[in-house]
């Protein structure tokens, strides 16, 4: 006879589901549909989704039923359908899933993160709405998931306990921040959810493993804590000619789920990215687990972080140039002159998600002094939001002489957007860019916004080459002409090199004056990318970005897009931290150095969480192996 769940959460670890929207998508139905609706209009798939995840060793399956509330039906004109699509969601797990599996009402947050975007009282209505049918149904529980504020879910459950006393999982969307988007510390969160009724808590979306695990260790030391819950997305998605893909394996969720395990969850599934592959690897890494309590009391001690790391830095009194007249060349020779002539270095910093640019513009003056000769900012890299690198370039360039080189991203700005920011770096004076995708939106910091792609990474190219002729994006004359010199974005951590070229090969038809690389952590990749590009007519920058730490190297192996370590790195890094985690990053990457500098002149550091002093060294080293050596002071 089947446990009741929360006896069967005290016994055992139980699997959870996977995606159920990001895998309806990879089976062909298309982003923006109602995926809920689909309970109706196609029963068959959404039972043989429900099927599969119950055959891959999932014992706790999630109803199609997220998105099932009037606020968000509406957008669909299925305001009138919520009372059906719900009943059908549950009807569907039901049939679809073995007499061993526990079936839950998934019930999203309606807010998602937008907190004055829907008046508290509709919020209340709608929650409550959808509650009533679930509890109306055969659920072995509620699972309030993807909430991003307490007070939200706070909502939600209050309105759960007055109407029943059935088991409910209580899942943050968190990107390892530490607190809750209305400010609130996840041990305080946890707390109120305990003390309203909560019989799990933990995290789902936005983060992979990496993330999830930095945000269970912030909790796992709470005295007398709820059963956690984790199910993490399959890494950071990426947008490849027009599709969205995830880098996570299957082989590192089942490795990560241990880990899990280990910090004292009982429920263990994913979200957005993860497919029934996935969910078996994690079955079979967690058949006849056993804790290891030395593992445990580390993880558990793992979120202790002191008062000195704690400390916010002072803010710098800066003192601001007037702005130039506009539009003034540099008469030094640009990044595409410097590298056909020697060893030229680009090092990127990104900008900072806070207000304080103390420790950045440091960091850019210790690299002023260590001589690069262009410093890179991104463009609100992976979809977080971050200062405007427009902002940072221009006082980086005023206030340390150092050239910028700022990314473009296609993600954030319409074309009217696009050439608006275009004409305003021409008139700071700013001409060196790197043109990308951008990563989506959607799995971002503020999930709400929207990805706008009005234009191709190619397309983008050619736009901004068409200002250098004098003409804007609408083919109407603009009486003086840009200097724009163009990067583009390459990556070559790809299963077949030889296309990742042939795709290089068109942006630069469509204009590019030289290529920066994704990170690479193999030598003998190098020596491939040298072969497989040398018949190139554009320089390329290898990107070498140092390691932090081992798991550092384990969060960029296995869950951002278009990086690849390769075992010997990762068996070096182990678990290694703190400063000696740095130093053999350095390490590794100045060999790395030692192989590109042999077929490559063009060198792009990339800085891991502002620790400007190791791409200081790195950049030094460049120098002492190309006979420019200068001070070894690394500030």
């Amino acid at each position: 006879m089947k446990l009741e769940l929360r006896e069967a959460l005290r016994q055992h670890i139980l699997v959870g589901d996977g995606a159920m929207g990001t895998y309806l998508y990879q089976l062909g139905f298309p982003v923006g549909i109602s995926y809920e609706e689909l309970n109706l209009l196609k029963p068959d798939v959404i039972m043989d989704v429900h099927r599969r995840y119950y055959e891959a060793g999932a014992r706790l399956i999630e109803t199609n039923t997220f998105s099932a509330n009037r606020e968000k039906l509406s957008k669909y004109g299925l305001e009138q359908d919520v009372e059906a699509i719900n009943r059908a969601g549950v009807e569907l797990a039901r049939k679809a899933v073995g007499e061993d599996a526990y079936v839950v009402g998934a019930i999203g947050s309606i807010r998602a993160g937008k907190r004055k975007n829907v008046r508290t009282t509709k919020v209340k209505e709608d929650l409550r709405q959808q509650i009533e049918i679930l509890l109306d149904t055969q659920v072995d529980g509620l699972l309030l998931e993807s909430f991003y504020d307490l007070e939200e879910m706070l909502i939600a459950l209050k309105i759960i306990r007055k109407l029943s006393d059935i088991p409910v999982i209580c899942q943050f969307a968190t990107e390892g921040t530490g607190t809750t988007h209305d400010g609130v510390t996840l041990p305080e969160a946890f707390a109120k959810l305990k003390q309203h009724g909560a019989d799990v808590v933990g995290f789902n979306c936005r983060s992979g493993p990496n993330g999830l695990l930095r945000s269970l260790e912030k909790v796992a030391g709470m005295s007398d804590p709820l059963p956690f819950s984790v199910f993490p997305n399959a890494g950071i998605p990426d947008y490849v000619d027009g599709r969205f893909t995830y880098a996570a394996t299957p082989q590192y969720f089942a490795e990560t789920a241990l880990k899990f395990a280990d910090l004292g969850v009982r429920i263990i599934g994913g979200c957005c990215g993860t497919t029934p592959e996935h969910v078996a690897a994690m079955a079979q890494s967690l058949h006849e687990y056993t804790p290891d309590a030395t593992k445990v009391s580390r993880l558990q001690n793992a979120g202790t972080v002191s008062s000195a790391e704690q400390e916010k830095s002072k803010a710098a009194e800066l003192q601001f140039a007037p702005f130039p007249d506009g539009g003034a060349s540099n008469q030094e020779p640009n990044i595409v002159e410097l590298v056909k002539q020697r060893h030229t270095v680009i090092v990127e910093l990104d900008p900072p998600r806070d207000l304080d640019i103390t420790k950045f513009m440091q960091g850019a003056q210790a690299l002023k002094e260590a001589r690069v000769d262009a410093l890179t900012m991104a463009d609100n890299s992976l979809a977080v939001t971050r200062m405007s690198n427009l902002a940072l370039g221009y006082l980086v360039k005023e206030q340390t002489g150092l050239r910028p080189l700022i990314h473009i991203a296609c993600r954030d700005r319409n074309m009217i957007g696009t050439q608006s920011h275009m004409m305003g770096l021409h008139a700071l004076g700013i001409d060196h860019v790197l043109a990308v995708t951008g990563d989506p939106a959607r799995f971002g910091d503020l999930p709400g916004s929207s990805s706008v792609y009005d234009l191709t990474s190619f397309e983008i190219i050619r736009m901004i080459k068409q200002l250098n002729e004098g003409v804007a994006f609408s083919g109407k004359a603009l009486k003086k002409t840009a200097n724009f010199i163009v990067g583009a974005a390459f990556n070559p951590n790809v299963k077949y090199l030889d296309k990742a070229v042939q795709r290089l090969e068109r942006k630069i038809e469509a204009g590019a004056d030289y290529i920066m690389t994704q990170p690479v952590y193999n030598a003998e990749l190098i020596e491939k990318i040298y072969e497989a590009t040398k018949h190139l007519s554009v320089p390329i920058f290898i990107g070498i970005m140092p390691l932090a730490s081992g798991g550092n190297a384990t969060y960029l192996h296995n869950e951002v897009p278009g990086i690849q370590l390769s075992d010997d790195v990762r068996q070096r890094m182990g678990e290694l931290k703190g400063e000696e985690g740095r130093a053999m990053g350095v390490q590794i990457a100045k060999e790395l150095l030692d192989t590109a500098m042999k077929y490559f002149n063009g060198i792009y550091l990339m800085t891991p969480f502002l620790s400007y002093e190791m791409t200081v060294q790195l950049t030094n080293y460049v120098w002492e192996k190309s006979g420019r050596a200068v001070s070894t002071c690394t500030h």
